[in-house]
């Protein structure tokens, strides 16, 4: 049993996050939301954490005046954010924040030397190397939660280093695999938020829709398992059962597999080394019929192959696609720009921000500032 603080408790992971808590006897220490104040409540007084927090000053007020009668404590803004990211009677930090908002948090989940559940990937696009530096310096764990980088955690279990010839990370192609830019020009918001397999928040599901979001994991892969993108191969796996593999010096590939549920990886993050029986769907080989696979389509989903330019340039280039990336998606969703205007946004932004000659923190904020600047110019 983990003692859990869970940042983003009200979005989709964080909510599944809390599904596998109450089924498998994990204790609940501390809930984050943004604004979200009538859930946050009723999640507060179900799991009767000791600290809740709320990034938005007014929400934290509200919270408070209803939570009055109970002894948890509210808190406000980044400091309450991190307060629970620190928090002392917590073991295990459930990263689920979205953006470059959940760097700061895991920075400070590490330094308590906390086992970090990384669901927040843009913590490591943007700054990878030193995250994990920072990692290995506190002796903090950090156990991927996303699908594909839980499967290839996974299928390295007991493996070592200099085995591992490349990773085959696969993407489920979004709502609009096969489709050309003619058609991708007619789509709306309302239709890229229907994935065809998974459950997921706004921003990842148009991400999935663009193929940006396996850029960004591309990214996260290189820092999580220390590999170049060179060794990394994406394949389109429209049936999200294969969720991500690895082959071997031998050529021998292994590969895990399991139905398109979320709470199998979180409780995997929750549970390492160990397994436990949880709420996660079975897999029915029998009913799943053929797994297929195939090749991106870099020239239409300009957005991953953006996201490889990235990878293979390094330093700042990968918090600037991030940044980008973040203004066009929300100016897509509130029906300001088209869908095919979000690669032309990162573009523009990657071509115009200045890169730091090296990484820092400070380097990376200020890609971040400048790259969100640069697209809000253009959108």
């Amino acid at each position: 049993m983990r003692s859990l603080s869970i940042l983003g408790s009200t979005g989709s992971i964080g909510r599944q996050t809390l599904e596998v808590a109450e089924t498998c006897g994990h204790r609940v220490a501390a809930l984050t939301a943004r604004s979200s104040v009538d859930l946050l409540e009723a999640q507060a007084r179900k799991f009767h954490p000791i600290l809740v927090a709320a990034a938005e000053p007014t929400a934290a007020a509200a919270l408070a005046c209803r939570l009055a009668d109970t002894d948890i404590r509210v808190l406000a803004g980044e400091e309450g954010i991190l307060a629970a990211a620190a928090l002392p009677q917590a073991d295990t930090v459930v990263t689920a924040l979205v953006g470059i908002a959940g760097l700061a948090p895991t920075l400070a989940a590490i330094d308590s030397g906390k086992r970090i559940a990384l669901a927040n990937k843009e913590t490591l696009v943007c700054a990878g190397p030193l995250v994990m530096a920072r990692a290995k310096e506190k002796g903090a764990e950090i156990v991927p939660v996303d699908s594909e980088h839980s499967a290839i955690f996974q299928s390295l279990q007991g493996s070592h280093g200099k085995e591992l010839k490349r990773i085959l990370l696969t993407a489920s192609g979004g709502p609009f695999f096969g489709w050309s830019r003619e058609e991708l020009a007619k789509v709306t918001p309302a239709h890229a938020l229907k994935h065809p397999n998974w459950s997921m928040g706004a921003k990842v599901t148009i991400d999935s829709a663009t193929l940006m979001n396996k850029g960004l994991e591309l990214l996260e892969a290189m820092s999580l398992f220390g590999v170049p993108p060179e060794k990394i191969e994406i394949l389109i796996h429209r049936e999200s059962i294969l969720h991500s593999a690895v082959e071997y010096c031998d050529n021998s590939v292994i590969a895990q597999l399991g139905a398109p549920d979320m709470r199998l990886p979180i409780q995997y993050a929750l549970s390492w080394p160990h397994r436990t029986p949880g709420p996660a769907d079975p897999l029915d080989l029998f009913t799943a019929g053929k797994l297929t696979f195939a090749r991106p389509d870099v020239t239409t989903f300009r957005c991953l192959a953006l996201a490889i330019q990235s990878a293979k340039e390094g330093g700042t280039a990968p918090a600037i696609l991030n940044g980008a990336n973040e203004v066009a998606v929300a100016r897509f969703l509130a029906g300001e720009i088209g869908f095919l205007e979000i690669p032309r946004v990162v573009e523009t932004a990657l071509n115009t921000v200045p890169r730091g000659e090296r990484l820092t923190l400070e380097a990376v904020y200020e890609a971040d500032r400048a790259a969100r600047a640069a697209a809000e110019a253009v959108c």
